[in-house]
């Protein structure tokens, strides 16, 4: 039977949440970037800086905290209170990290509440335009040639561009040696200078040396060509099926962060990318294309691709050093 005091507890307990909500932000809200500067995390979290903070009222900051491709900055904001002053944006590392590194201390399910899968985008293999290579082809027959005597660089081990080359290797029956870098910042230097002789990783952040033509496109590892970059082939097309990696971009915040801030911060995080200017630089330029799912399409997501790609890592004995 319902009494009295239970039905003040109920109102009270209905009263307490746009309360809350209406509380929040009590301060500068972080915005966390497991990687260094310059990658494509980070120009995310530079490009919805300003309309998210203008949607919340509070000032966004955004700390760089790299290492241990993600999962250092990531730890951070697990640990981090749940009272809405700390977000995170991860990349696709967030879903191979459990498999390579299990003593991070955090669980990547548990201790984190996905908000926003903002998009995705296939991997690219590029070259730089001091070597001779113009098709996946030609590449797969050098290596053949000479095993392990061509490079190519990533982000970082078990990111999803040095797993899907793994799956090109092993598809295409040759052998490459794996530079990881510390981040899209660090790969993109790296490329620019030709310090590797392929680069595999989403183009968001070569836009630039592609219109320059310092990088040159051999393939991409999706299901289908990019719209901006119709000449390029698939890895399928180009003798070598099964071959996809499609990186992500998604936000999360502390587990038992209230639910008024999560939905509150979701909505303007999803209307920032739907600034005309944000929107373009996201899809035409980065190459992203837009999901804008909630936090149940990415918890779905994210137990899909964990799984996904905690196979590959086993089956191929992926170390994360």
């Amino acid at each position: 039977m319902l009494t009295r005091r239970s039905l003040g507890a109920g109102a009270l307990a209905t009263l307490a949440a746009p309360a809350l909500a209406q509380s929040w932000p009590a301060g500068p809200v972080r915005l966390v970037v497991p990687f260094p500067p310059g990658g494509s995390v980070d120009t995310l979290a530079r490009l919805i800086q300003q309309p998210i903070s203008a949607e919340i009222g509070a000032p966004v900051v955004i700390e760089n905290r790299g290492g241990a491709s993600g999962a250092l900055g990531t730890a951070q904001v697990a640990r981090a209170a749940p009272d809405g002053q700390t977000f995170l944006l991860v990349f696709d590392t967030h879903a191979t990290n459990p498999t390579l590194q299990p003593n991070m201390g955090f669980d990547t399910r548990r201790d984190l509440a996905p908000i926003l899968l903002f998009g995705t985008a296939p991997n690219m293999l590029l070259t730089h335009r001091s070597r001779p290579w113009r098709t996946m082809q030609e590449v797969a027959a050098a290596a053949r040639a000479q095993p392990d005597r061509l490079s190519y660089g990533t982000i970082g081990n078990g990111s999803l561009a040095h797993l899907g080359m793994v799956l090109a290797q092993r598809v295409g029956g040759f052998s490459l040696t794996h530079v990881p870098y510390r981040g899209g910042g660090p790969l993109a230097t790296a490329a620019m200078a030709g310090e590797t002789d392929l680069v595999a990783a989403t183009g968001t952040i070569f836009v630039e040396h592609l219109r320059q033509g310092v990088l040159r496109p051999l393939a991409v590892l999706g299901p289908r060509r990019r719209a901006a970059l119709p000449d390029v082939p698939t890895m399928a097309e180009a003798g070598l099926p099964g071959v996809e990696a499609e990186a992500f971009w998604g936000m999360l915040a502390p587990a038992s962060t209230p639910q008024p801030i999560l939905a509150r911060m979701e909505a303007a995080a999803r209307k920032a990318t739907e600034v005309p200017e944000v929107r373009e630089r996201l899809t035409t330029i980065m190459g992203i294309e837009l999901r804008n799912e909630g936090p149940a399409g990415f918890a779905a997501f994210l137990d899909r691709q964990i799984e996904t790609w905690g196979r590959v890592i086993r089956e191929n004995d992926i170390r994360p050093d």
